[in-house]
């Protein structure tokens, strides 16, 4: 079947289809990943998106069935030099082609994934159409035109009702901005009692469960696309200690007063180089993001950076002069990529062990004082 992808600018790649046949608009990105295909295709945070993978091999060791990062595939579409319809590896159940067509996602493969990725860093990420199947040029160019995006890609993959999942630790309350599944099991190797909310949903009913910690999750899109949510987290900040990852990280920088601002071709992939500020180490990274923190504008707001990007020094990570807040924009749970910054989790069990030490000396200086 005939793959065709049509960028916004005109410019028509031609390639083969797999998956399910159709045609899907989306923003077009790129991914340096050389493995994980299957965990970037079911991570929420590329709901809306049609992902270009630079390394030109995918599928060679097949699908597996657990580690996928959510239930569904929320990216439009999906673009690669060469598949592999016969993978070899002990824990493949199916290959790429049949996981999309299960998942109802579009794929092109056999086209020039680096001519595409040059033209995304040279122009930036733009609108884009993916189709398999018979599609003339001028019909994919009357589609385009006649296109609308809404970001409204948080309100899709949250959750939509609150889960619990039991714990003998620390009980730890999760804004659901499109979590990946890495990130609960984080935080259930740390034993912890997680309650997962809606986006949305108001910042008494999280106060309510009376947790030792609020963790903010990646997420899909625009930050200020949802200001209900900024809202909440603003009543959030400085009740309970709290720890943002990517989406949750920009959340906090625009609840705190600060400011974002689109990248022009984002982060994405396994291999991106960080700097620990505190710790004085480079560490290599994961990340999904296309919106960065403006970082004199969180300055202004008592807060401190503590993470940079060696490649074009946007903030990576950040924390209160006061509070117990900190936050990182890439993503210590790999799923794919390094796991080398898995400590940031130990770093909020920590944060929530010192706050519950100063609330039980508090306590006991009360009934020392009555």
């Amino acid at each position: 079947m005939k793959g065709v992808i049509y960028l916004e600018d005109g410019t028509v790649f031609y390639g083969t289809g797999f998956g399910k046949e159709g045609s899907e608009i989306g923003e077009i990105v790129f991914n340096t990943s050389m493995t994980g295909y299957q965990e970037i295709l079911t991570d929420p945070s590329y709901a809306g998106q049609i992902v270009n993978m630079t390394y030109p091999l995918i599928g060679n060791y097949g699908v597996n069935d657990f580690v996928n990062q959510s239930k569904c595939v929320y990216a439009k579409g999906f673009v690669v030099k060469n598949i592999d319809k016969n993978p070899s590896n002990y824990t493949s159940k199916i290959d790429i082609d049949k996981m999309l067509k299960n998942m109802g996602v579009v794929g092109v493969f056999g086209v020039d994934t680096r001519s595409i990725t040059k033209k995304i860093r040279s122009y930036g990420t733009m609108k884009c159409i993916i189709a398999n199947g018979n599609f003339e040029v001028e019909e994919l160019k009357n589609m385009m035109e006649a296109s609308l995006i809404v970001d409204d890609y948080v309100k899709t993959v949250s959750t939509k009702e609150i889960v619990h999942i039991a714990g003998s630790g620390h009980k730890v309350a999760i804004m659901d901005f499109g979590m990946k599944n890495d990130i609960i099991e984080n935080l259930k190797a740390r034993n912890c009692d997680i309650t997962i909310f809606p986006y949305d949903t108001d910042y008494k009913k999280v106060l309510n469960i009376n947790p030792d910690g609020i963790f903010l999750s990646n997420g899909p899109g625009d930050p200020k696309s949802i200001p209900e949510a900024i809202e909440n987290v603003k009543n959030l900040i400085g009740k309970r200690p709290m720890f943002g990852i990517c989406l949750g990280h920009q959340i906090i920088a625009l609840a705190v007063g600060g400011n974002t601002y689109k990248l022009k071709y984002g982060h994405r992939g396994g291999n991106h180089g960080i700097y620990d500020i505190e710790r004085d180490k480079a560490y290599i990274t994961a990340q999904n993001h296309g919106y960065a923190v403006e970082e004199e504008s969180v300055l202004k707001k008592d807060m401190l950076i503590t993470h940079k990007n060696l490649n074009d020094d946007t903030v990576e990570g950040m924390k209160h002069k006061k509070l117990p807040l900190f936050s990182v924009q890439f993503h210590p749970e790999g799923a794919p990529g390094p796991t080398d910054t898995t400590y940031l989790f130990d770093k909020f069990i920590k944060l929530m062990d010192e706050e519950a030490n100063v609330s039980v000396k508090s306590e006991k200086h009360l009934e020392n004082v009555f």
